[in-house]
């Protein structure tokens, strides 16, 4: 149902190289760019997530209660790319670990403070 969340950036390079690189194990490579947005996705298809540059050309704010969350298919690829996260300048959230029956989640803040989770259902 979701074709793409976007989420507001300071430097869309920057930006544009965290995701790549903490994505790359899911396959996820840019699928457009104008210079302004860029989508990421994985050659399955499915949801992509934007990075931009504000349109109105004002400062990027993360939203409060806005959160990403990216199902990479199994706990373990949680731990792994919840680490890389870290590794590449995101911050802590939230460890990973079991939340509730049935879901498994690591919480993290990019460079520009956007959160996100990785989770596992099941």
């Amino acid at each position: 149902m979701i074709a793409y969340t976007t989420i507001g950036v300071k430097d869309l390079d920057q930006a544009k190289a965290f995701y790549l690189a903490l994505l790359e194990e899911l396959g996820g490579s840019v699928f457009m760019d104008t210079g302004r947005l860029a989508a990421l996705g994985t050659p399955q298809g499915g949801a992509m997530l934007a990075v931009c540059t504000p349109y109105d050309e004002g400062e990027p704010n993360p939203g409060n209660g806005n959160m990403v969350a990216i199902a990479p298919g199994s706990t373990e690829l949680v731990d792994k790319l919840y680490a890389r996260a870290l590794e590449l300048g995101g911050s802590d959230e939230g460890a990973p670990g079991q939340r509730m029956e049935g879901f498994y989640g690591g919480y993290f803040r990019d460079p520009d403070g956007n959160k996100v989770c990785f989770c596992h259902f099941g």
